[in-house]
Formats: C-alpha cells, structure tokens, sequence
C-alpha cells in the first residue's frame, strides 16, 4: 500500500533529520536507496547516450563505418539501460494491483497468492466441476 502525501513527507523530515544527526549512518543507508540508484543509473544512460551519439557524428563526418557501428550500439544500449531502469524504477514505486484494476477485479485478491497460484486454483476448480458433472450424467 502506497504512503500518503503526509507520511511520505513526514518519512522525508525524518530521514533528512537522521542525516543531520549521523551523516555516516545517512550516507549508509542512502546508498542502499533505490531512488539513489536510479539516478545514477539515469545519469550514466544518458553519458552513454551523448558519448554513442558523438561517436556515431564522428563516424558521419570521417565517413569511418566501425565509428558509426560503435556509437549506433553504444546509443542503443544506453537507451535500453535507461528504459529498463525506468521500467524497475516505476515497478517499484507504483503499487501492484490500482483501485480501478481493483474494482474490475469479481474475486477479491486474496493475501500471499500470486496471479500464478490462483489461476490454477480456479483451473483446478473447473476440473473438478467438469469431473462431478460427468458422473452426474
């Protein structure tokens, strides 16, 4: 379940306060934090962007192929490390099933149960359904 506004600005107060208090324990556990990580992968996709670019420019203008095949890859790669990580990033932020998905939802989520386990709970249901409907017969 996702904090509110206010607990997210109250957990905020709190961190900035630990910081101040013990900035080696801070250091610590920001280094540990996945928001910390995204930036810094963000910014090394987006180096790896300009240098891939670069790279290809340079490739155009000497008209040297293995310069353009290298930045075309290395532009690539980084675009896709940067989309990745973004992906990551929102996964983990965003909660898993939203209020809407809820609302459509006509069984109710039940706690510890992947979509995994309860589509074979229901499979295995209508199994036995299909079986007790063949005896009847």
């Amino acid at each position: 379940m996702p904090l509110s506004e206010h607990e997210q600005r109250q957990l905020e107060q709190i961190e900035q306060a630990l910081y101040r208090e013990d900035p080696k324990f801070g250091r610590l556990v920001r280094s540990s934090d996945p928001r910390v990580h995204y930036k810094r992968k963000l910014a090394q996709a987006l180096i790896g962007v300009l240098i891939g670019a670069g790279l290809l420019a340079a490739g155009v203008v000497t008209r040297h192929v293995y310069l353009q095949a290298a930045g075309a890859v290395i532009l690539l790669l980084s675009l896709v490390w940067a989309i990745v990580s973004w992906r990551r990033h929102v996964a983990r932020v965003r909660p898993a099933r939203t209020p809407v998905s809820q609302a459509r939802s006509a069984e109710p989520a039940r706690s510890g149960q992947t979509r995994r386990a309860r589509l074979m709970e229901r499979m295995e249901e209508r199994w036995r359904r299909r079986q007790e409907g063949d005896r009847r017969m």
